[in-house]
């Protein structure tokens, strides 16, 4: 099923953002998931949020943390993700990452990403294999 699948927030003090939505998720059931510093990403800090079945909110932070907003649409399936590609990419979007495995998040994670006319991040991701 098609829909949100995560948001993600770039962060000006990420330790400051970490003590905060550690503290407000938590009393939401809501845990951190997964957390990769900006010596594994080579751009920022990420704190990854959710429940075991999925993400819902990621940080950013500690570096160049870019665009303004992150918003990642669940797709059903590779197809979707290509399509979503290609036709954001026709509309005036500028890549940020063409269709592909992303293994550092999770073996099955296939996405897309795109910057819309606004300079947000915008992408399609598919969890299936």
């Amino acid at each position: 099923m098609s829909g949100l699948d995560h948001a993600s927030l770039s962060v000006g003090d990420y330790p400051a953002a970490r003590r905060f939505y550690d503290a407000a998720l938590q009393a939401l059931g809501i845990a951190l998931r997964r957390e990769m510093l900006k010596s594994q990403t080579g751009k920022f800090d990420v704190a990854i949020y959710g429940r075991p079945e999925a993400s819902v909110v990621v940080i950013a932070g500690g570096g160049k943390a870019t665009p303004r907003v992150h918003l990642a649409f669940s797709a059903a399936n590779h197809g979707e993700v290509d399509a979503f590609y290609k036709a954001s990419m026709a509309a005036g979007g500028t890549d940020n990452g063409p269709p592909g495995i992303r293994a550092n998040y999770n073996p099955n994670y296939y996405a897309a990403f795109v910057f819309d006319p606004d300079g947000n991040n915008i992408e399609a991701v598919c969890r299936q294999p």
